[in-house]
């Protein structure tokens, strides 16, 4: 865990749980699973949670609760944005329930702060999610003992927090190309809370984020209408979402993604990113209104040139690439047509991510959503 982190969009990291398992292409360069295998294999909260193999460290599906980390947030009185479990996944499968519930008692009790929550496993976060009302007492004692003892105010505090999605709780999923969008964005619409949110990183194929179905929709997905963008696939209505008497937990009709953070691939073996989905998701985001943070180009950077003042030299260690080169022609889509026939444009460098830089077409894009308390 950090209490500052070089992570664009958050200032701190949390990490109560460690480890994890390889389950989508996005997994395959994660720089938690290397670290875990290398710099940080002997330390407590890794030993064991990696296996060697020759395309280097893979995460075995073993995970770990740390506990002397749980109480971490309780201890930063200033207010920050905390990336929860940033080195596993909450809703992995190995992780025990009671994990999940000491995490949401410590988020309950630290309103002050804001949690973002990522996972590639919303069928478990929706699961969780919808079941917390009838675990808001054991949750709230939880709470009670980390703050010292069983004290009714810190009960009351907590219990009264869960009553609904916690505020201060933004939930997430991964999504690295359309495939896993469409898998995991209609489950995390279907699940209680406050914020919802996607990291499009690394973004490994074009997003079209606006037909995306809707869960309780009936016959069909809403469509993108440039002109009124209240009848798309991120259409929000108070009335359809306001909670039932019986559970305040649950939920019907229609929800929509508060925000969307994108970027390239970093480290060795980073696969190059087609500058026009990025461009993409940040104006599906500005017809939409919906908040657009672009994280980083990561390895690869559009066209080939001058790159924040440096001149990329035309040698072997960074050379031009024609994305049409790349596993097959793949951006051969029958859905989105080849993005463009000039060479400049048709071409990534490597050039890494310090000289690749975060600006898309010169713009620095850091929108966030509201913070709520």
């Amino acid at each position: 865990m950090a209490d500052a982190t070089k992570i664009e969009w958050t200032d701190a990291t949390w990490n109560p749980i460690t480890g994890c398992a390889v389950v989508s292409p996005g997994c395959t360069n994660c720089y938690a699973m290397k670290l875990a295998g290398t710099r940080l294999k002997n330390h407590p909260s890794r030993k064991g949670l990696t296996k060697d193999t020759k395309a280097g460290p893979v995460w075995t599906g073993e995970v770990r609760l740390n506990r002397q980390w749980l109480d971490q947030p309780l201890r930063w009185t200033s207010p920050r944005m905390i990336f929860v479990c940033a080195h596993g996944d909450l809703f992995a499968a190995g992780v025990d329930q009671v994990w999940i519930d000491h995490v949401f008692a410590v988020m309950a009790l630290a309103p002050q702060h804001t949690f973002q929550v990522l996972t590639k496993r919303p069928e478990r976060m929706r699961e969780y999610m919808l079941g917390m009302s009838s675990r808001r007492s054991f949750i709230a004692g939880y709470g009670a003992l980390v703050r010292g003892g069983n004290l009714p105010d810190h009960y009351e505090t907590a219990y009264e927090a869960l009553a609904k999605p916690l505020p201060n709780v933004w939930l997430g999923v991964s999504v690295e190309d359309q495939k896993r969008a469409d898998e995991r964005i209609p489950i995390l619409l279907d699940t209680p809370a406050a914020i919802r949110w996607i990291s499009a990183e690394p973004l490994l194929g074009p997003l079209d984020l606006t037909c995306i179905h809707q869960p309780n929709a009936g016959s069909g997905p809403w469509w993108f209408d440039a002109l009124t963008t209240d009848r798309m696939g991120w259409f929000h209505d108070e009335a359809a979402t306001k909670p039932t008497d019986e559970d305040p937990l649950a939920f019907s009709g229609y929800s929509r993604l508060d925000w969307v953070v994108a970027g390239g691939e970093s480290g060795p073996g980073a696969r190059p990113m087609n500058p026009d989905w990025a461009r993409s998701l940040r104006d599906q985001c500005a017809a939409a209104g919906v908040p657009f943070l672009f994280k980083q180009w990561g390895e690869w950077a559009p066209q080939v040139g001058a790159v924040d003042g440096w001149t990329i030299p035309d040698d072997p260690e960074i050379s031009r690439r024609d994305h049409r080169d790349w596993e097959d022609d793949r951006w051969g889509d029958p859905y989105r047509p080849m993005w463009c026939d000039d060479l400049d444009d048709d071409t990534v460098s490597r050039v890494g991510k310090r000289y690749a830089g975060r600006l898309l077409d010169g713009i620095e894009h850091n929108g966030f959503p509201e913070v709520r308390r």
